[in-house]
């Protein structure tokens, strides 16, 4: 991506102050599952730009909003609109814009919904780190491969175009590295129809007692 904004140099630290201190409330996530009716967790889908991630996220979505589940989605273009407006596309901003999705995952998470994620996300490390601060069967890993010429082909917003045109710095898959994940929980082949991956997708969730049958 272009680097049209200034890094931010505050990025969040791991200390945090010994004035602050958590605060346990009366509800919890339990409460809210059990009031839901489904358990709440995170899937989390990683790709190329173009590879399908946010068209997949949207329309499971809408599918698990049918049957009665609780969910809200967060797209990686919209929360640059608000939650990471003042982040520009430097590695140290992509990964604080990350770390952010993540916390606010986990907060989605103990709110009892069904989170859903569409960030390119490229390192494995931070897609790790926000694995990491959910509990154990709470992070969904969904790998959407999608071949990088299918993407190019795609080009819905004409990145690529932009990228190969030198216009666009530092764009994954081009001039910046995507990590693949390597073993995750959900692989799809972003080259199939929409169809055909959403029935994959809540096969998988339901057969695995993720969600209720």
């Amino acid at each position: 991506m272009s680097q049209d904004k200034t890094p931010v140099s505050s990025v969040a630290s791991d200390i945090v102050s010994p004035d602050i201190v958590w605060h346990s409330h009366a509800l919890d996530r339990k409460q809210r599952e059990t009031a839901n009716g489904h358990p709440a967790f995170v899937i989390w889908f990683t790709g190329l730009s173009g590879s399908g991630k946010s068209t997949l996220a949207g329309a499971l979505e809408q599918t698990l909003f049918l049957q009665g589940i609780k969910t809200y989605l967060l797209d990686g273009d919209n929360v640059r609109h608000g939650l990471c407006s003042d982040l520009g596309f430097s590695e140290a901003d992509r990964r604080e814009n990350i770390r952010r999705v993540g916390e606010v995952s986990k907060l989605m998470v103990d709110a009892g919904l069904v989170v859903l994620t569409a960030f390119i996300s490229p390192n494995r490390a931070e897609r790790q780190k926000v694995r990491e601060l959910m509990q154990a069967g709470q992070f969904i890993e969904v790998y959407v491969d999608t071949p990088l010429e299918v993407c190019e082909g795609r080009d819905p917003k004409g990145l690529y175009k932009k990228a190969r045109a030198g216009e666009l710095r530092n764009f994954t898959g081009i001039d910046a590295v995507y990590e693949p994940p390597e073993q995750p929980d959900i692989y799809l082949d972003g080259s199939q129809p929409v169809e055909s991956l959403i029935g994959k997708l809540l096969f998988i969730l339901k057969s695995d007692g993720i969600l209720p049958a």
